[in-house]
């Protein structure tokens, strides 16, 4: 079966390539020549992952899935949340958004953090969500070169290294994206 994500993060496709079964061939938007901008204009992760979905589907009518994921900072009121891409501004860059985020924490002890990733699947009309979550804090350096966006910063609860020194396998049995796909891997299982 054919489905395409609502994306063309070409790391984002590789880590949930790594996950979803080998019977399932994922396209970006790029592999099937779609090229303009998705809209993502809603105030959460849910129905910024809808409204991606929901684009590609009525406007295609190609089974898909679209995912959002944000970080969410217990001191800064849960903020980057769904803004976490552009926190820096609309053509930021991964490295303009950390260094924000460690501008603002400076001087703060409380470096509670969390991940959480919400994926949208459009299957022949019928809509489902599927969501992961991983708890942490944020570092006050960046540590390793592995993964993106907020990965060099952020140490998951229970390990002594950020999300950018793992190895994506590792990585991926642990994260919020990770737990997400799986709750989606899962279900393929049971209704394909």
């Amino acid at each position: 079966m054919e489905l395409i994500i609502a994306t063309n993060n070409s790391h984002k496709v590789e880590e949930i390539k790594e996950i979803l079964p080998a019977n399932i061939d994922v396209k970006s938007l790029r592999e099937i020549g779609i090229v303009e901008e998705i809209p993502e204009t809603q105030d959460t992760l849910e129905g910024n992952a809808l409204q991606k979905a929901r684009y590609i589907y009525d406007k295609y009518s190609k089974n898909c899935f679209a995912d959002d994921t944000g970080l969410e900072v217990e001191a800064l009121d849960n903020a980057p949340g769904v803004y976490s891409a552009r926190y820096a501004g609309d053509d930021c860059s991964f490295e303009d958004n950390i260094q924000k985020l460690l501008r603002e924490l400076k001087g703060i002890e409380n470096r509670k953090a969390r991940f959480r990733t919400v994926v949208a699947l459009i299957i022949d009309g019928h809509e489902h969500l599927f969501e992961g979550e991983v708890t942490g804090k944020i570092l006050e350096s960046k540590q390793g070169n592995e993964g993106f966006g907020y990965d060099p910063v952020f140490l998951p609860d229970g390990y002594e290294d950020s999300f950018a020194t793992m190895a994506s396998s590792e990585k991926n049995k642990i994260s919020h994206r990770g737990k997400a796909v799986r709750a989606l891997a899962s279900f393929l299982r049971k209704t394909l």
